[in-house]
C-alpha cells in the first residue's frame, strides 16, 4: 500500500484545513514547501531545495541553460511526486526573474505546467517586490522601512509602512546575475551595484529607517555573523543588527577569499560562491540609504503569496499570538486553562499598577499561552526545555528580545527566580525592563499553576487583588481546600517582586 493512500490522524498535527504548497522557482534554487494549512502563522511540514542555477549567464547568453533545466525539471517531477504524496491541497508555482528574462522562458513554464498540472505564474518584478513586502508584512509585527529581496537574478526593493506598500523596483543585482556581468569580478561587480543602487529614489529616504533583508544569500551572510559572535539563538528570522555594523561585516567579507572567512563553514558550500556578490550588494543599499537598522527576514515572496490569500480579518490577527496558541492546544493539558491565565494576568497587571506597552502586552500573553507546553518533560529539565523550544521556535511576529522574553519567563515558571541553571548568554538579550517583567510573569504563574494544577475553571475563581500594601490571593468555598504553606511561600515571592506584602485569604 503507498504512503498517500493511508488515512490517519496524527495528534501533533492540526486539523484546520487542506494543505497548501508553493514550488518557487528561483534563479539559483527551486524550492518545494508544502505547509500544515493556510493559516496567519504558516507552519511548514515540508521543505526542499535544490540549487539549479536557473539564472546563471541569462544575462549573457539570454537563455536558460540546458543542464540548469535538465536539473530543474528532474526537481519538479520530484516535487510534483512528493506533493501527491503529501496530499496537498492547493499547488501554487511562481517563477521569478531566471523565468522571465530568458528567451527558452516560456518553454519552460509549458514544460512545469505539463509537470504539475497547474498554472505557473511568472511574476513580473513589480509582483516580485510586491509578494516580498507581503511576506516581510506577514512575518514582521508592525515593519516600518523598505524591503530588500535578493535572489539569483535580481534586486526586488520596495517600501513599506505597517499594511502600505508603495513603490516597487527591480534591479538586475541578483547573485548570479551579477557573476555574470561582470564576469566573475567582485571589483567589477562593485562598482555595478554602486552604479545603480546610487539611482534608486527609495533608498534616498531610508536615513533613520529600518532595511528588511531577504533572501538565501542574505541569510548565509547572517548565519555566519552569528556564528562568529557566538550569539545564542540559532533563529534567523528577526536577527537584527544596525546599518554601521552590516555595511562594516559585508565590506570585510567581500575583501578577503571566501574560504578564509572565519566559521565559514556554517554557510553551505553552494552558497559560497555567491556570499561575496551578496555582501556587496547589502553594503551599498546600506550605505547608500544610510538606514539605522537592518533586519533580517526569512518570510519572502511564498510567505507573501500565503498572506495574499488570507482573509482580512485573518491578515489583521497577530501571527505571534496565533502561533502561541497552536502549540498551547497541541501541548498543553488544557487549552482553555491558557486562555484563562492571559485574563488573569490581564487582571493581575491591573491591579498591581504593573504599566505595559502594547508591545509587552502581547509578549505576556503569548507567554501564558506558551506557559504549559513543556510539561511532558522530566520535572528537573522543564524549566530548560521550555526555554530552548520558545527561544528557537518557528515563529513569527517577535524580535529576539521577545523570544528571550517569552522563553525566560517558561524558565521561571518551571525553576523559580534562579538564574544559575540558565545560559547568561539569553538574558543579555534582553533590556533590564524586560528581564524584571519575566521574572514577574513567571512568578505570577508559579502561582497560577499551583492553583490550577493546569485546569480550566479555576484561576476565574481565584482573584488576586491590591489591598493597601498587600497582594492579596483569594479562596473562598471549594478552592478553600487547596491553600498551603507552598501557595503561601510562592505568594510571598511574588508579592515581593511586585514591592508588596503578601495575604493568602482562605474563605471556607
Amino acid at each position: 500500500m503507498r504512503a498517500a493512500d493511508v488515512f490517519e490522524v496524527a495528534p501533533g498535527r492540526l486539523q484546520t484545513g487542506a494543505t497548501i504548497a508553493v514550488v518557487d522557482i528561483g534563479s539559483n534554487s527551486v524550492r518545494l514547501v508544502v505547509y500544515e494549512a493556510l493559516s496567519r502563522s504558516p507552519t511548514p511540514i515540508f521543505n526542499e531545495k535544490v540549487l539549479c542555477g536557473l539564472g546563471r549567464n541569462v544575462l549573457t547568453t539570454g537563455r536558460l541553460a540546458d543542464e540548469a533545466v535538465a536539473k530543474a525539471l528532474a526537481a519538479m517531477r520530484r516535487f510534483r511526486a512528493l506533493c501527491t504524496q503529501l496530499r496537498v491541497g492547493a499547488l501554487h508555482v511562481l517563477a521569478t526573474a531566471a523565468v522571465r528574462d530568458a528567451q527558452n522562458g516560456a518553454w519552460f513554464t509549458a514544460e512545469c505546467e505539463q509537470i504539475f498540472g497547474v498554472p505557473m505564474r511568472v511574476l513580473t518584478g513589480r509582483e516580485e517586490a510586491m509578494f516580498a513586502a507581503l511576506g516581510v508584512m506577514s512575518g514582521i509585527h508592525n515593519p516600518s522601512g523598505i524591503v530588500g529581496d535578493l535572489g539569483g537574478g535580481s534586486l526586488e526593493l520596495v517600501d513599506v509602512q505597517g499594511q502600505i506598500i508603495s513603490g516597487g523596483i527591480t534591479l538586475p543585482l541578483g547573485g548570479l546575475a551579477l557573476q555574470d556581468t561582470s564576469g566573475h569580478s567582485v571589483k567589477k561587480a562593485e562598482r555595478i551595484a554602486a552604479k545603480l543602487i546610487g539611482k534608486v529614489d527609495i533608498l534616498k529616504k531610508g536615513k533613520g529607517q529600518t532595511f528588511y533583508a531577504v533572501g538565501g544569500t542574505w541569510r548565509s551572510l547572517a548565519k555566519l555573523h552569528m556564528a562568529q559572535r557566538g550569539y545564542p539563538l540559532n533563529v534567523m528570522h528577526g536577527y537584527a543588527l544596525s546599518g554601521r555594523e552590516v555595511a562594516d561585516f559585508c565590506y570585510l567579507v567581500t575583501r578577503q577569499p571566501t574560504d578564509t572567512i572565519s566559521r565559514i563553514d556554517v554557510v553551505a558550500e553552494s552558497r559560497r560562491p555567491l556570499l561575496a556578490y551578496g555582501a556587496l550588494v547589502l553594503e551599498a543599499v546600506v550605505r547608500a540609504s544610510k538606514v539605522d537598522k537592518v533586519v533580517l527576514s526569512v518570510t519572502g515572496v511564498r510567505e507573501g503569496l500565503l498572506y495574499s490569500l488570507l482573509s482580512d480579518a485573518d491578515k489583521q490577527s497577530d501571527p505571534l499570538i496565533e502561533a502561541a496558541r497552536e502549540l498551547c492546544l497541541l501541548r498543553s493539558r488544557s487549552p482553555r486553562h491558557g486562555d484563562e491565565l492571559v485574563a488573569w494576568t490581564d487582571r493581575f497587571m491591573e491591579v498591581a499598577h504593573l504599566d505595559e506597552t502594547a508591545e509587552e502586552c502581547r509578549l505576556r500573553r503569548a507567554a501564558c499561552l506558551l506557559a504549559d507546553i513543556g510539561w511532558r518533560a522530566h520535572p528537573d529539565y522543564r524549566g530548560e526545555q521550555s526555554l530552548n523550544i520558545i527561544a528557537n521556535a518557528n515563529f513569527l511576529g517577535v524580535d529576539h528580545p521577545g523570544r528571550a522574553f517569552l522563553a525566560l519567563a517558561a524558565f521561571y515558571r518551571h525553576e523559580g527566580l534562579l538564574d544559575e541553571f540558565m545560559s547568561p548568554r539569553i538574558r543579555e538579550l534582553v533590556s533590564v525592563r524586560l528581564l524584571d517583567r519575566a521574572r514577574i510573569l513567571g512568578a505570577v504563574m508559579r502561582v497560577a499553576y499551583l492553583i490550577s494544577a493546569a485546569m480550566p475553571g479555576v484561576l476565574p475563581n481565584a482573584p488576586l487583588s491590591i489591598e493597601g500594601r498587600r497582594l492579596v490571593l483569594t479562596l473562598a468555598g471549594p478552592l478553600s481546600g487547596l491553600a498551603g504553606d507552598r501557595l503561601a511561600s510562592r505568594l510571598r515571592t511574588l508579592a515581593r517582586v511586585v514591592g508588596r506584602d503578601s495575604e493568602l485569604r482562605v474563605i471556607p
